[in-house]
């Protein structure tokens, strides 16, 4: 079950792919809440039944896929992205230079924070932000999206927590990770969310989550990976990180990326004017992007 949130003759709605993922069934209007983010803080077992129905439905209005303009699936997320550094052995060996960055491997999980507020959609332009950084990089990732609020819980519980996934694109600019310090500033400038192009339901994905994740630069293939190969997994992401923390329905968790991001490379690889960056996760799509 593939949700989205899409704009359809000036009118933004959220709703869901038929089974031939050619079509988008409209869900506002027929559920409570005026978006996604909405639908996915109050969504139950029964409204999945209801949703199973709608889709066999005979009389169903739809709307061509293609005369539509996809969205990130949560636009405006309600908190700050909870995000994994190092979160994969071959990157945690490839990014020393960074503040915090070394080569040894993390004994327990490195968190920061990400503005996302907007995210940016499928197809979106990603800001260069000349007047400030020339380093711009790219970073696949797994969102797992929550759908109901914990807190201290256990890991063979964690997936009960979860109401989907999508794939963020971490964007970062890597000079003012250097120059100030720490990550925050350098990975939450306008535009440096794109997220999408769909959230997958958890039935959609057996657990434990072990999906191909890749990235493309103008069509050469830049990182080539599988989540199996995370340092901490998604079960132990929740567990640790609602420790003494409540996470709310909605909040939206990145797992870290691969090896083979542009600051791995000698020379370095980062982003240029005009770039095309493809993010792919098995299962979930592919999230494009274009750089100003």
């Amino acid at each position: 079950m593939y949700f989205l949130t899409y704009l359809y003759k000036g009118q933004e709605n959220y709703g869901i792919l038929n089974k031939e993922k050619d079509r988008v069934i409209p869900l506002g209007g027929i559920f409570k809440g005026k978006t996604l983010n909405d639908f996915i803080c109050t969504f139950n077992d029964s409204m999945l039944e209801n949703i199973h129905g709608l889709m066999k439905s005979s009389n169903l209005n739809s709307i061509p896929l293609t005369e539509v303009k996809l969205l990130a699936p949560i636009p405006y997320p309600k908190r700050s992205l909870f995000c994994l550094g190092k979160n994969y052995l071959d990157h945690a060996k490839e990014v020393v230079g960074l503040p915090g960055a070394d080569d040894n491997i993390p004994k327990f999980p490195i968190y920061f924070s990400k503005i996302g507020n907007p995210a940016i959609g499928h197809l979106d332009m990603i800001k260069n932000h000349r007047e400030i950084t020339e380093m711009i990089d790219y970073e696949v990732e797994l969102a797992v999206i929550l759908g109901k609020d914990g807190i201290n819980i256990r890991e063979e519980d964690a997936e009960e927590y979860i109401f989907g996934y999508t794939i963020v694109n971490d964007i970062s600019a890597r000079n003012l990770q250097r120059k100030h310090n720490q990550w925050f500033k350098g990975k939450s400038l306008e535009t440096f969310c794109p997220m999408g192009p769909y959230i997958v339901h958890k039935s959609q994905i057996p657990f434990p989550v072990e999906l191909n994740i890749k990235c493309s630069v103008n069509g050469e293939i830049r990182q080539d990976s599988n989540t199996k190969n995370m340092i901490f997994n998604i079960p132990h992401i929740i567990s640790d990180l609602s420790k003494g923390m409540e996470l709310k329905a909605g909040d939206i968790i990145i797992t870290g990326t691969p090896s083979g991001v542009g600051l791995g490379f000698s020379p370095f690889k980062f982003l240029n004017s005009k770039d095309k960056v493809e993010c792919h996760i098995e299962k979930i799509g592919t999230l494009t992007n274009f750089i100003e």
